[in-house]
């Protein structure tokens, strides 16, 4: 029986597979990080020494990552899309742009980062609920100091939400047609 993909699942795969794409076509390799013998990820091809660099690549994670904890933690369920989206692949950020601006779209880049990652989203929460607002979770970073792209979590839509404020502007009804959207800024990394 084949696996079914959501449709922001199919975009993800799409952007990195794009990315990964684009990177080879411009710069004839793979990205590139300093390898960190206490942060290794399954993202990384190659085997070299602390402080080397490393190809690297989007890995799509084979066994499901949950969000129980955190939905239990909260007493909430998260919108689908936000466990989509972090819990397919290990990845470095990948810059990209929308019609906002510069973004840089996160990730985790292993399972004590994925664990991480968790932290910061129930902190998120929390402060929301203490501030009275929608709960939001943040995906991207921009170039603009203390603004974010979230993801409204009762109807999946995509904002530009400055740090302790409500989204300010919509830039999508679902996260799928927001990573449909981007175009890529290739950096590179060596």
């Amino acid at each position: 029986m084949a696996i079914e993909f959501t449709p922001t699942q199919v975009s993800l795969q799409q952007l990195l597979n794009r990315f990964i794409q684009q990177y080879q076509d411009t710069h004839g390799d793979f990205p590139k990080v300093e390898h960190d013998q206490q942060w290794p990820s399954d993202a990384e091809m190659d085997q070299v020494k602390d402080g080397q660099l490393t190809r690297w690549q989007p890995h799509i994670v084979e066994q499901p990552i949950s969000f129980a904890n955190v939905e239990k933690a909260l007493d909430m369920e998260l919108h689908p899309s936000i466990k989509e989206y972090f819990a397919l692949a290990y990845s470095d950020s990948i810059e990209a742009e929308s019609e906002h601006g510069k973004l840089s779209l996160l990730f985790a880049w292993n399972e004590d980062d994925f664990e991480r990652l968790q932290q910061n989203i129930i902190g998120h929460v929390l402060m929301k609920r203490r501030l009275r607002q929608p709960t939001s979770i943040f995906f991207a970073i921009t170039d603009e100091e203390d603004i974010n792209l979230v993801i409204d979590n009762d109807d999946g839509s995509v904002w530009v939400e400055p740090v302790g404020l409500k989204g300010s502007k919509k830039l999508a009804d679902s996260l799928s047609e927001f990573l449909d959207s981007l175009s890529l800024r290739l950096q590179q990394t060596t």
